[in-house]
């Protein structure tokens, strides 16, 4: 097993700078948020008190940052430890994504300043699917960083402190599986309030299972996509037999969130509404072609083999998950007449700039911790 090490290299590269840019950007407007209001940035209104920074960066943001925990239910509960080299960068992934998407939360909500209830025993609400979903992402941020943090620990080598945690790591493992379980499936839940409001072409009972599935789905998507995207970019060598037989699983995952999804609206007569040419019904059918395109590219063993499809079908995969996420959240969401919700540039600016504040720090990582396993010299000067 090769040992990680940083991969060196300047930290001041074009894309560095261009996502720092707009994080600036991104920054800017979030500083007006707080100073001004939540009116003052965005388009929410009472019709839709949520909008893309609920339904990007926490509901589609969290599915983006399961890389973790999929590398962590297959290397140490299925005991597949051929896949423990891909374990440090998606655990980083989900470090970011999780810690930013939790970030987010407090640009969205109105009374941001007592946040801090949820903790407080006597204001719990235990019959509430959002308390469960806030306490168990922040419970699950907070696992994140410890088990990131042996890597920390080898780069400043502080070898006592790192065989302590080692000792009471698995704890903090099986924490870090037991969570993203509850609330990914709890996220699907929050849409089953909506009642009739959600159009039947995502109102399910099955909503907690498909967005698990999704989750597992996009998690290992990303696992793809970010190990055969840093190949390129960092000049490391490609991990394909390891892909591949992650490839094979992801395919199994999504033949089994595509049956019932599929079926689920057949059977309780609603498919009809997919092909009624409205808007809604345009976003289900692309959704579903995006992970019907993947579920053809990864049915053929082959293919699974072939660095180029694997990361096309991982592309697939990524905007078609998100999609069906996206979807449930605000497009299949019709709170009554008269209610409209477009994201304001401003929305999107932040929105931008979390996602570049979770490149900016993966970029810096991989170049200053010992994360990525480099089994060459690398080339990262321009990258």
């Amino acid at each position: 097993m090769e040992t990680p090490k940083p991969l060196g290299g300047r930290i001041l590269t074009g894309p560095f700078l261009f996502f720092l840019t707009l994080f600036l950007i991104g920054g800017y407007f979030t500083v007006k948020r707080f100073m001004l209001g939540i009116g003052a940035v965005s388009n929410m209104n009472d019709g839709y008190p949520w909008g893309i920074w609920i339904a990007l960066d926490v509901v589609v943001g969290t599915a983006l940052a399961c890389g973790g925990y999929t590398m962590a239910l297959m290397t140490y509960a299925c005991n597949r430890m051929e896949y423990h080299p891909l374990v440090r960068p998606a655990l980083l992934t989900s470090l970011f994504g999780y810690t930013l998407a939790g970030a987010s939360v407090m640009v969205d909500i109105g009374r941001y300043w007592q946040a801090y209830n949820i903790i407080l025993p006597w204001h719990s609400n235990l019959h509430s699917v959002m308390f469960e979903v806030a306490l168990c992402i922040g419970a699950y941020c907070l696992v994140l960083w410890i088990e990131f943090a042996p890597t920390v620990l080898e780069k400043v080598k502080a070898d006592q402190l790192l065989t302590k945690l080692n000792r009471y790591l698995f704890v903090i493992i099986a924490l870090g599986i037991l969570l993203p379980t509850m609330h990914q499936s709890s996220l699907g839940t929050m849409m089953l309030m909506a009642g009739y409001k959600l159009s039947p072409l995502w109102r399910t009972g099955f909503l907690p299972l498909l967005f698990l599935l999704t989750a597992l789905i996009i998690g290992f998507a990303v696992v793809i996509y970010e190990s055969l995207y840093s190949s390129v970019a960092f000049g490391l060598p490609k991990e394909t037999p390891v892909l591949t037989k992650l490839g094979t699983v992801t395919f199994w995952c999504l033949l089994l969130f595509m049956v019932i999804r599929i079926e689920d609206v057949n059977l309780r007569g609603y498919l009809p509404l997919a092909f009624d040419g409205s808007f809604v019904s345009n976003m289900f059918l692309l959704e579903n072609a995006l992970l019907a395109s993947a579920l053809l590219l990864l049915m053929y063993p082959g293919n699974r083999k072939s660095p180029k499809l694997l990361f096309l079908a991982a592309t697939c995969l990524l905007f078609g998950g998100g999609l069906y996420r996206f979807n449930t959240y605000i497009t299949g969401f019709e709170p009554g007449t008269g209610w409209q919700y477009f994201p304001s540039a401003p929305e999107l600016f932040i929105t931008l700039g979390i996602v570049s504040l979770e490149i900016l720090g993966y970029m810096w990582c991989v170049k200053k911790l010992p994360v990525l396993s480099a089994r060459q010299t690398p080339h990262v000067s321009n990258s």
